[in-house]
């Protein structure tokens, strides 16, 4: 196999250019072949590594995990399109190549330039730092990979860092991310190019990245699923830089491309010649300035968009920039989420260490929380929540109150004329008995008025469930706001105070019970307003009885008090007596029933009022001897914390301890580049 040809089979890195040449502008002076030990880049990287290490020192602190994005060059391109090659230029060591998919992983490739002669290369991954030779490294990285993302040929988003200590090589941090394939091979999943392209967008979405397209010369740049990718997130091209390969094997119209911009490349075009076949890096520096300083087509593009060391300086000056601008706002990003954490702890339940701790609190909560629950529920108090009328419990229940006295005053049992005296004559035939004739039986009334207090009975107890269910809320938030600092207690007393509340919501739906049933069993009242009102209603029996059985012109009659009533259906009715003690039952039951609303609703009313005054003044120690258990022991319980809570407690820990030596790092690195210009 050629060297070409071995350069063809690697599917992301070295598949560059061989017997490239390069030659430079004739009316310039042409570049100087690099030397073997000739450094890529100056010593401008004394002015970035500030920058750079404290966005190394942040990134191995893992602060994008707390939401905070770095400034990244992320390379991108499409499978096979040289991408590996250019990192390999770039970093002066050779990474793996194979056919099809090599990069499986993000691979972090932290370059720093420094004076010892001896190389320091290392690998970290799943939190352990792997030191390796340099002639070693193509088969550390292929390990790491497949203990990262397994053996075979599936990729993984958990990156592997590639760091690289060497004499010459630029400050420069980046991210090589999968070659992009539409078509998965063997041994691929079949959603391959969905999870490739998810992870590019990933790290290419955010404002602080930069990113470096791989395209190579031999394809229409347009075409590249890399341009796609990288324009729907950068529209204008403001933070892309194209990085050409391949230029040897299209050098004719390769000028004419990367002027022409097509595809809106803002940081501009550099055309570069990589490693080819055994080449080492110092050859293959060598052959790319021989290569764009004596082809035709070649040596006509400017000399600084030619060259791993243009690529170099561009993208040490682009990282420069970039750092220098974001710095501010990583700053600012990293104070809030700093506060954010803090204050989050600082909310959090405290945990209880003691029984005499947890007594304390609990005798506090409970104190506090009676004293809301008087404002809310009895005094009228509103304070506490002055913007929350859900909360205003006085006001609220007085609603609830007028609602119940509305349904009760507009039920189908107040509507006095419907069937008029139909029911009253159903009862008084099924009452009959031996008796005087004029006589009204008790029974009768007794009976109309079981039947109408039964069809209004859910309304009452309606209300009461209402009632409790509202106390329910108010009491249990109570609760919950006044215990917030405390989880175990939190929990306890939200439960027992719901208990508690449960209890008494039983007896007073049983009370109210007992109130129907005690309506039911007699008709009773010392109210005067009973005899005045039937006296008033009976004072129009002889005129009724009269349109009735007289007027056979008109089915309707006139009566004070009750309205337009129908009368045709009562002349079938031909005893006078029946219809008079009719009407005189039906003006008893309404002189009444008026009587009984009345009662009703004051009924309900000072029900409740009784209910909650006990509730929020007497009955709040049901709630303690509920915590404490029936053996006393019910208070260590709440010592204990749930791990949900611990494990979030220690995670805000070390969120804040990460974000505050974070913090530190960049404020520091602020005032060493405070007096740069870049």
């Amino acid at each position: 196999m050629s060297a070409h040809d071995e350069a063809d089979s690697g599917s992301i890195g070295a598949i560059n250019d061989n017997e490239e040449s390069r030659s430079a502008t004739p009316t310039k002076e042409p570049p100087r072949v690099v030397a073997a030990q000739a450094p890529i880049i100056s010593s401008y990287n004394d002015k970035i590594r500030p920058l750079l290490d404290v966005i190394d020192r942040l990134r191995l602190l893992m602060v994008m995990k707390e939401g905070i994005q770095l400034p990244t060059i992320v390379v991108v391109g499409d499978q096979s399109s040289g991408k590996s090659s250019v990192l390999e230029s770039l970093a002066g060591v050779n990474l793996p190549r194979s056919q099809g998919i090599c990069t499986r992983v993000p691979l972090i490739i932290r370059l720093q330039n420094h004076a010892n002669p001896r190389p320091e290369v290392c690998l970290e991954y799943n939190e352990k730092v792997v030191p390796v030779e340099e002639s070693h490294l193509e088969t550390a990285i292929i390990i790491a990979t497949d203990e990262v993302a397994g053996h075979g040929k599936n990729i993984s988003n958990t990156p592997i860092t590639l760091v690289v200590k060497k004499d010459g090589v630029p400050d420069l941090t980046m991210v090589d991310l999968p070659g992009i394939t539409r078509v998965p091979v063997h041994g691929q999943p079949e959603n391959i190019y969905e999870q490739i392209r998810d992870i590019i967008m990933q790290y290419i979405t955010p404002k602080e990245s930069i990113i470096l397209n791989v395209l190579s010369a031999t394809v229409d740049f347009s075409t590249c699923e890399s341009i796609r990718r990288s324009q729907q997130v950068d529209k204008n091209g403001e933070r892309t830089l194209a990085v050409v390969t391949k230029a040897d094997r299209a050098p004719e119209g390769l000028l004419d491309k990367v002027t022409a911009d097509a595809v809106n490349i803002g940081l501009g075009y550099v055309c570069v010649r990589n490693r080819v076949g055994d080449e080492s890096q110092e050859e293959a520096r060598k052959e790319e300035a021989r290569l764009f300083q004596t082809n035709t087509h070649l040596s006509s593009i400017d000399k600084s968009m030619v060259g791993v060391p243009v690529l170099a300086q561009k993208l040490v000056q682009i990282q420069a920039n970039i750092i220098a601008k974001c710095l501010p706002d990583i700053v600012k990003n990293i104070s809030a989420k700093l506060n954010a954490n803090v204050i989050e702890l600082e909310k959090m339940p405290k945990s209880l260490n003691s029984i005499t701790e947890a007594t304390q609190a609990l005798m506090r909560i409970i104190g506090a929380a009676k004293e809301s629950l008087k404002k809310l529920l009895w005094r009228g108090e509103f304070d506490e929540y002055p913007d929350d009328n859900t909360k205003h419990g006085t006001a609220r229940l007085v609603e609830m109150l007028n609602k119940f006295s509305n349904d009760l005053h507009n039920c189908e049992e107040s509507n006095l004329t419907k069937d008029f005296l139909s029911e009253e004559i159903k009862v008084l035939f099924d009452s009959k008995r031996i008796d005087l004739p004029n006589f009204l039986p008790h029974k009768a009334f007794l009976c109309v008025l079981q039947s109408k207090v039964e069809r209004i009975s859910h309304l009452p107890i309606e209300f009461a469930e209402n009632a409790w269910d509202y106390i329910d809320e108010v009491v249990v938030s109570v609760f919950t706001s006044h215990s917030e600092m405390y989880y175990s207690l939190k929990v306890s007393t939200k439960r027992a105070a719901h208990k508690l509340v449960q209890k008494m919501r039983v007896q007073s739906i049983n009370r109210v019970k007992e109130i129907i049933e005690m309506e039911k069993l007699t008709g009773y009242t010392s109210n005067p307003d009973y005899m005045t009102e039937w006296t008033k209603l009976m004072s129009q029996q002889d005129r009724f009885i009269s349109q009735v059985n007289m007027c056979k012109s008109t089915s309707r009659a006139v009566l004070n008090g009750m309205g337009d009533i129908e009368i045709e259906h009562l002349r079938q009715h031909t005893n006078v007596l029946l219809l008079q003690q009719a009407f005189d039952l039906k003006m008893r039951m309404c002189a009444y029933w008026k009587l009984f609303k009345v009662r009703l609703v004051d009924s309900m009313a000072l029900h409740l009022q009784y209910s909650v005054h006990n509730l929020v003044n007497n009955d709040m120690e049901e709630i303690v001897k509920e915590l404490m258990g029936a053996d006393g022991h019910g208070i260590e319980k709440m010592t204990t914390e749930s791990p949900v809570m611990a494990a979030k407690r220690e995670k805000l820990k070390r969120s804040i301890e990460l974000l505050k030596e974070s913090k530190d790092s960049v404020a520091n690195t602020i005032d060493r580049i405070a007096d740069y210009d870049y």
